[in-house]
């Protein structure tokens, strides 16, 4: 299989960093391949603009029309396409990163922007021309599993920790990026402490990593509702019958 990791860490000493090459050692060991992005080894533009659709300056930028023409014209920007390129080879996706204020590091949702395109990654329709998305589209099938390092401890991240369940602060990435291009979603790992972490916890988290990884395959995704699966109405609402009362993210999970 091909394994694309996506990485967005500064320094190439971090424990990001560590973590991701004792992945890519576990993977290839176990027969796989393995491309890496390391995002900002390669200098990666997180900003979009014109340039990147061939798109004439003088005129409005409709950002999603022009991503979705210059896409069908083969006129993105080479390093956009270089990523697309990698995606469509990858059997699976491996997004790794630290978690700053509570999100990606900027560096890295600007690859999900320039390179999850209309007419790419969504505005795609099925054979029988209904919109493709959650948990359909053209990541099907592929799992994909979120690694996140973190400075506070676990708890802080539980159901009723102080910094928000970490389902819920992943929930744009997972259910709004990942589920929603139609890959299998795996529950992500979570590296708690990181700055604060021991040559021993290191190797602990590396040991938890690559049984992470050797189970890529066989491990049961997070259970998202699918949008025609039967439990949202015409307007993509969740019918009333189903978890009556409840609200939030969590409804969005069978």
């Amino acid at each position: 299989m091909n394994i694309l990791w996506v990485m967005a860490h500064p320094d190439s000493r971090s424990l990001t960093a560590h973590l991701a090459a004792e992945g890519r050692r576990t993977l290839l060991a176990a027969g796989h391949d393995v491309e890496v992005s390391d995002l900002y080894a390669m200098g990666w533009n997180p900003v979009v603009d014109a340039a990147d659709y061939a798109h004439d300056p003088a005129e409005r930028l409709h950002v999603a029309a022009a991503a979705k023409k210059a896409h069908a014209a083969g006129a993105l920007s080479a390093d956009i396409r270089a990523e697309q390129d990698k995606l469509d080879r990858a059997d699976a996706l491996i997004v790794q990163f630290p978690m700053w204020w509570f999100q990606m590091p900027a560096i890295l949702k600007g690859w999900f922007d320039r390179v999850f395109v209309q007419g790419y990654a969504y505005g795609l329709s099925g054979p029988d021309g209904r919109p493709l998305g959650y948990g359909e589209g053209f990541l099907s099938g592929r799992p994909a599993l979120v690694v996140v390092n973190a400075g506070g401890p676990a708890r802080f991240y539980g159901a009723r920790g102080i910094h928000g369940d970490l389902d819920e602060l992943l929930f744009p990435l997972q259910h709004g990026t990942l589920f929603h291009s139609g890959a299998k979603v795996l529950p992500p790992l979570l590296v708690p402490g990181a700055d604060r972490y021991t040559p021993e916890d290191a190797e602990s988290a590396a040991k938890e990593l690559r049984e992470r990884l050797l189970t890529l395959w066989t491990t049961e995704p997070i259970p998202f509702r699918p949008q025609y699966g039967g439990d949202y109405d015409v307007d993509r609402v969740l019918r009333p019958d189903v978890v009556p009362g409840r609200t939030g993210l969590g409804v969005h999970r069978a």
